[in-house]
């Protein structure tokens, strides 16, 4: 059946959606599938639909930015089906994902793309049985499913009900086959009690289902005790990192695995755990002491997440923030990745600006509330500020606890505990770190102690990030101040510009443009692409620019601009190569002459609305050969034609046909409402296939009344 039908009898909109996800997880034998939605406007995806897994294993991953080094993002990023055959793969091409699922699983990511937009990314998880390779069938499912994803969402968004992504997502509950007859359990149970040791059934939450009463005996506890009940919350010597690890282990790659834990004070255990889709079988049975008995531990405070789990957390924080680069890139990541993982309601990142409080990032509270105390002068006696002054940490379990330290507060939310966290770097305190909880936290020594060191992994990349962004935010000057600020008005015709610099890095690079008022009927249009994303780019390319502006200005003709400004190139050897294209514009002969330097080709579009890509001789890259030489191109230029300059951006990306990408843009052009060109611009930009590349565009329209 294809997916199509099988979302076809699940009603509308997302109950559609996750029939189809549904469907491909049943006829590909994937055994975990994630469905991510990326909301308009929006370079975050969201994940929507989860079924194989509970939600806590993947709440590293509840959002991913496009720009992030994870499958999925690639997946969409560059609309290409990523293939990962097992862990060694996935720690050589994604170590970050690896570094928290050092698992035996392979993996599917695929976009869900209709035309041009975007719509998200399908993954699809299979167990470590799997064979190295990707069958052809489950290829074509997935790209059919991501297909029908496709036309589901798109048809839901032009009813007016698009389907968007929850706070949440949603979690499908796991089709595992024939539903068990009345007499299956008692001679299942039967069966069970009349083997030696214990047994016990966890579901794919972890939570226990079922437990025999000789497990139960070696368990010390009561079998009403433990039903429902996650490991760790019944069980506080079970919260210890090596059953978490088998535990996910077992899930994930659907691989038996087994553990031996101390029931205090000397009762040694040893856990067999067998997978499959519907949970996990637990066989327990005595095992010999082979270590030293470890210190008793505290116990495990109520409906809060495992210290095994929070540690899975704060790993993945911590490979997240050694890629971080900008300040609003460590809130994200901060926030996406710590109110899971701690069960926090909200968070507030501070810093200290010019003597008083700057609150640089929230999540969880209001705008109003973070009103109050933004800009507070650091000499207010409020417990962000103390903990910025003194790099002394403050915990409060209850408000009546934070009343007796600060008597003149007053509670604006429905908070009950806090944590306030120096965040300090080089040994100074460079701002703080606000942590609240709705349900009362006692805050046990050993969660103190990770949160404190949580707050300095925080520290350290908040100030690389400022570094980052004030050498950026120079950067970005210099290439401003190497552009043209305005271009230059010309009767009947019509200039627009657009430059969009690389997404990651310094935010600097070669892309340059520029249009050149020769008289008030002739002009000359430039754009190129020095290579490098550097200053040492921005360098060269305001020197080509400044070259090729001089050269028009004197009256040289395409050839002999690119040519002269060659030799200037050969001649001051920067080591680096630059593309471009020149155009000299005659609106009294309604002609265009063109000239190339190993650039991308102009598109044309015609009065009558059609696209054509311009096939100019494309000469050696500026700065190769001194003597290299330049042939002209001249062109019709009739009243209501469209000329379209831009640098490989636009069309280039790995995994991407150029000609295909550029006739694709030609088509968007042909489309496209000649009379706005700011419309036409920033459309074009938006359909960039990266992130990862300048895009310089320039739209030159005539006048369709002109001449």
């Amino acid at each position: 059946m294809d997916p199509v039908d099988a979302a076809s009898t699940a009603g509308s909109g997302m109950h559609q959606v996750e029939a189809a996800v549904g469907h491909a997880v049943r006829e590909s034998g994937a055994s975990v599938a994630l469905l991510y939605l990326l909301p308009p406007g929006e370079d975050v995806l969201r994940l929507s639909v989860l079924t194989g897994v509970p939600e806590q294993i993947a709440a590293s991953w509840l959002q991913v930015a496009l720009t992030e080094p994870i499958p999925v993002a690639d997946a969409v990023r560059e609309r290409r089906l990523i293939w990962i055959s097992g862990p060694e793969e996935m720690a050589r091409t994604y170590p970050r994902p690896a570094l928290v699922l050092p698992y035996d699983f392979s993996l599917l990511a695929a976009p869900v793309v209709t035309g041009a937009i975007v719509w998200g990314g399908l993954v699809l998880l299979w167990p470590g049985s799997h064979p190295p390779r990707l069958r052809r069938d489950e290829r074509e499912l997935a790209e059919a499913t991501c297909r029908s994803l496709g036309r589901l969402l798109e048809q839901a968004s032009a009813k007016g009900r698009p389907v968007l992504p929850g706070k949440r997502p949603r979690v499908l509950p796991s089709d595992h086959g024939r539903a068990p007859e009345p007499t299956d359990g008692a001679a299942a149970i039967e069966f069970i009690s009349r083997l030696p040791g214990g047994s016990c059934a966890l579901d794919l939450d972890g939570r226990f289902t079922f437990v025999t009463p000789g497990a139960a005996d070696m368990l010390g506890a009561d079998e009403e005790q433990l039903l429902g009940a996650l490991p760790w919350e019944a069980l506080p010597w079970m919260d210890i990192a090596e059953a978490e690890d088998c535990y996910r282990s077992a899930l994930i790659s659907r691989w038996p695995t087994r553990f031996t834990a101390v029931r205090p004070p000397d009762t040694w255990l040893c856990f067999e755990l067998y997978p499959d889709d519907s949970g996990i079988s637990v066989r327990v049975t005595p095992a010999a002491d082979t270590r030293e008995t470890p210190a008793p531990r505290h116990p495990a405070q109520p409906a809060m997440p495992s210290r095994a789990a929070v540690l899975y957390h704060l790993m993945h924080l911590a490979a997240t923030l050694t890629e971080t680069t900008g300040v609003q890139d460590v809130v994200d990541q901060v926030a996406d990745q710590l109110l899971p993982a701690l069960d926090a309601e909200a968070m507030a990142l501070n810093t200290a600006e010019e003597g008083r409080l700057n609150i640089i990032g929230y999540r969880g509270y209001t705008a109003e509330l973070m009103a109050l105390f933004d800009a507070l002068p650091l000499s207010a006696d409020t417990p962000a500020v103390r903990v910025m002054n003194t790099g002394v940490p403050n915990f409060f379990t209850t408000f009546a606890d934070l009343k007796r330290a600060y008597p003149s507060v007053v509670q604006l939310d429905e908070m009950s505990s806090w944590a306030f966290l120096p965040l300090i770097a080089s040994g100074h305190p460079i701002g703080s770190l606000v942590l609240a909880y709705d349900r009362p936290r006692n805050f046990a020594p050993g969660e103190r102690a990770i949160l404190t060191s949580l707050a300095g992994l925080i520290a350290q990349a908040l100030d690389r990030a400022r570094l980052y962004d004030a050498k950026r935010d120079l950067a970005q000057s210099l290439q401003a101040g190497l552009l043209p600020r305005t271009l230059p008005r010309l009767p009947g015709m019509h200039v627009v510009a657009r430059y969009r610099p690389v997404g990651r890095g310094m935010g600097v690079g070669g892309d340059f443009y520029d249009l050149i008022r020769i008289d008030d009927a002739t002009a000359s249009a430039a754009i190129g692409d020095v290579q490098g994303h550097d200053v040492a780019a921005a360098a060269l390319m305001g020197q080509v620019r400044t070259a090729v502006h001089a050269h028009a200005t004197a009256g040289a003709s395409p050839s002999e601009v690119l040519a002269r400004t060659n030799r200037l190139l050969a001649d001051l050897d920067p080591g680096l190569f630059t593309s471009c294209v020149y155009a000299s514009l005659d609106l009294s002969r309604r002609r265009v002459r063109l000239a190339s330097a190993g650039h991308p080709p102009p598109l044309l579009r015609h009065p009558d609305g059609r696209a054509e890509i311009l096939r100019v001789p494309p000469g050696l890259l500026l700065g190769i050969y001194p003597d290299a030489e330049y042939s002209t191109t001249e062109i019709d230029l009739k009243p209501g034609a469209l000329l379209a300059l831009y640098t490989d951006g636009l069309v280039e990306a790995p995994g991407i046909d150029i000609d295909e990408s550029t006739a694709e843009i030609a088509g968007h052009l042909a489309g496209s409402d000649p009379s706005d060109l700011d419309a036409v611009a920033d459309q074009l930009i938006e359909r960039a296939p990266t992130l990862n590349d300048d895009i310089a565009l320039l739209l030159i329209g005539v006048d369709p009344t002109s001449l």
